[in-house]
């Protein structure tokens, strides 16, 4: 999947006044429920996987690095106040612990 590459239509951000670019991104941000919105099978099919998993001792992880790595560490740090499940999600980032 491509999350990152340049858009032609922007390649003038620099010159767009502050309204433009803000048109802009709400203009983007509009696509992405969307997007969501067509692969929600897909989406029900991983989480019912997940929870399968979960109930017979597995675990989920998340790893990335940069920004993903840092909200799958946030996310994972949530999970056990929040939900009881205290060694069952871990998040792991590019860095390690200095990262």
């Amino acid at each position: 999947m491509i999350t990152t590459e340049k858009e032609s239509h922007y390649s003038n951000i620099d010159e767009m006044s502050l309204h433009e670019i803000l048109i802009n991104i709400n203009k983007e941000d509009k696509t992405i429920a969307n997007a969501v919105e067509k692969v929600i099978p897909q989406i029900e099919k991983l989480a019912e996987l997940i929870i399968e998993k979960i109930n017979l001792g597995g675990r989920l992880f998340y790893i990335g690095s940069g920004t993903s790595g840092r909200l799958g560490i946030i996310d994972a740090a949530e999970c056990p106040p929040t939900f009881g499940v205290e060694d069952t999600v871990i998040g792991l980032i590019a860095g390690g612990e200095h990262a």
